[in-house]
């Protein structure tokens, strides 16, 4: 496997030019077996998750609306030793009938790249990218919204698209 590419510039350059590939890798993807798909993601998301590492980047967090549950904001007040109330008022707002964490890009968490209450955080951030979550396939609009945000998420796509075969004809041109 080949080195990962990291640099937020490059990968956001790229996601803006491939949109009518992602397209069609989504609808040739959806042709394929689920189970398999799901397979070979979580591998190469393993593979990519131990090359790449999060705290040099942080993107997610400056740029992730994230819902929070009940129980998740009582148990991070209570870590931070604040009033619920207080702590409603200061971290979260109230979407289409969920619960956010406040708008606030980055994250009022992210400290130096790194998650200062780390072992108190969302789901919603420990599971972000969601590769080694089930049902890929139907997942893939969410996922590529990812792939100019997340180095993970691009690295998968792409070495997703030449283990699968996958190339990519628009007007001429041919890329895999």
């Amino acid at each position: 496997m080949q080195s990962p590419v990291t640099h937020l510039p490059t990968i956001h350059a790229e996601a803006a030019l491939r949109e009518k590939e992602h397209d069609a890798f989504s609808t040739f993807l959806k042709t394929k077996n689920e189970a398999q798909v799901d397979a070979a993601v979580h591998a190469l998301a393993a593979s990519f998750e131990a090359l790449i590492d999060c705290t040099a980047c942080g993107n997610c967090c400056r740029s992730l609306m994230i819902n929070v549950s009940s129980d998740e904001a009582d148990a991070l007040s209570d870590h931070l030793s604040m009033q619920r109330s207080d702590f409603d008022q200061t971290f979260l707002e109230k979407g289409m009938g969920d619960t956010m964490l406040m708008n606030t890009i980055p994250c009022h968490f992210l400290t130096e790249n790194r998650c200062s209450v780390y072992a108190h955080r969302f789901a919603g951030c420990k599971e972000f990218p969601g590769l080694h979550l089930p049902g890929v396939s139907n997942r893939l609009f969410s996922i590529f919204m990812h792939y100019g945000r997340c180095p993970i998420v691009f690295n998968v796509l792409n070495a997703l698209k030449t283990q699968t075969g996958f190339v990519f004809a628009d007007d001429n041109t041919a890329e895999n």
